[in-house]
């Protein structure tokens, strides 16, 4: 996919910053407030944590607050936009899928596969570039997806790009959509959102439930943060799906997430109904569920987690969504106070601003930061 002039000229003018910020952060809060409970019953979670379930951040192995593969992950997806992004400014073309593809090997390596496997035939540098790759804090294995982890490594052997014809495997699951939400600030046009969002989940993942969902995620991220309603993304990302081939799964998860939401309370026993959030489609409609059952961001992101699960993901995607609704000012403080890497999300959120905004930086500092790939 080469980037178009035409497809990827912004106006984040039109972004609320608070709301593109709180996109961000809540995912991150949401994802460390789901790695302790990550598909563990919901008779154990009552056990250990009182009858609601989980209702704060807790320690874990590396700490209270940890982030896992999905804001790792996330965080490589925008980088890579940038990189995309500021290349076009700069040569007049770029190819944001290989942009894309190089940044999740850039990730690859940062969980534990050395630089020449990781990299690919097509890539000559000797280290991998671009700040992200100063962070120590990303070089931890916070428990990769199988399907992303080898994906990655077989382009790292042969050079095949995952496209929406050629297919790697035929994987629907959630690692797809739970990095996707960076896409939202790629153009103006929805359509073309939902392509980006949906292109950065087809490199891994081949069934349409698995990378559909994630241009559906960034189409209703996109919609939110210009100051849409959650009826206007539903509206909006429906409108892009049913263009799409394979859209079925998704649409009916997203049908179903709507009819349950006006069932009552939430209880994590509804959102297992939902299914478990392991593949695309079901983290898309538990996180869409959690949003329409409740109408304060802190409480959607305790349903979202609070099952028998893949709570980081459905969690992460939850909060991507409800804080492009709500903002940044939402989130529980204490939770954002004790989120590891919380600057490093906030730096990432403000690069992509700064980038898809009206006067991009241009200078060598950015250059540096963003390198051409």
């Amino acid at each position: 996919m080469q980037a178009r002039q035409s497809a990827s000229v912004q106006s984040t003018d039109q972004v609320d910053p608070r709301r593109w910020r709180g996109s961000l952060l809540a995912g991150a809060v949401a994802d460390a407030l789901g790695a302790p409970i990550e598909s563990k019953p919901m008779d154990q979670i009552r056990e250990v944590f009182g009858p609601h379930g989980i209702t704060g951040l807790v320690p874990e192995r590396d700490g209270i607050g940890g982030i896992t593969d999905d804001t790792q992950m996330t965080l490589f997806t925008g980088e890579a936009l940038i990189r995309a992004h500021a290349r076009q400014r700069r040569a007049g073309s770029s190819d944001v899928r290989y942009s894309t593809q190089l940044a999740y090997q850039r990730w690859l390596h940062t969980q534990g596969v050395p630089w020449e496997k990781a990299r690919g035939p097509r890539n000559p540098t000797a280290v991998p570039d671009g700040w992200l790759m100063g962070v120590p804090g990303l070089f931890k294995r916070r428990a990769p997806g199988a399907t992303c982890f080898f994906a990655l490594k077989g382009y790292g052997q042969t050079g095949e790009m995952g496209t929406f014809t050629h297919t790697l495997n035929n994987s629907k699951g959630c690692g797809g959509v739970m990095r996707a939400a960076p896409a939202a600030l790629w153009s103006d046009d929805p359509a073309a959102v939902f392509e980006i969002g949906a292109m950065t989940a087809a490199l891994t993942h081949s069934h349409p439930s698995g990378y559909l969902p994630a241009g559906a995620l960034a189409v209703m991220v996109h919609t939110l943060v210009r100051g849409g309603s959650l009826a206007d993304a539903l509206a909006a990302c429906r409108a892009q799906l049913y263009r799409w081939n394979g859209h079925e799964e998704t649409t009916a998860a997203l049908d179903a997430a709507v009819d349950l939401s006006g069932r009552g309370a939430p209880t994590p026993e509804k959102v297992g109904t939902l299914g478990g959030g392991n593949v695309g489609e079901t983290a898309l409609s538990i996180a869409v569920y959690s949003a329409l059952a409740t109408n304060d961001l802190n409480a959607a992101l305790l349903v979202s987690v609070n099952h028998d699960g893949d709570s980081d993901s459905t969690g992460a995607v939850c909060g991507n969504l409800v804080g492009a609704l709500y903002g940044e000012d939402a989130i529980e403080p204490t939770w954002l106070a004790q989120l590891e890497m919380r600057e490093v999300v906030e730096a990432m959120a403000a690069d992509l601003l700064a980038e898809f905004g009206p006067r991009p930086p241009a200078d060598d500092r950015w250059a540096t930061r963003y390198p051409n790939d």
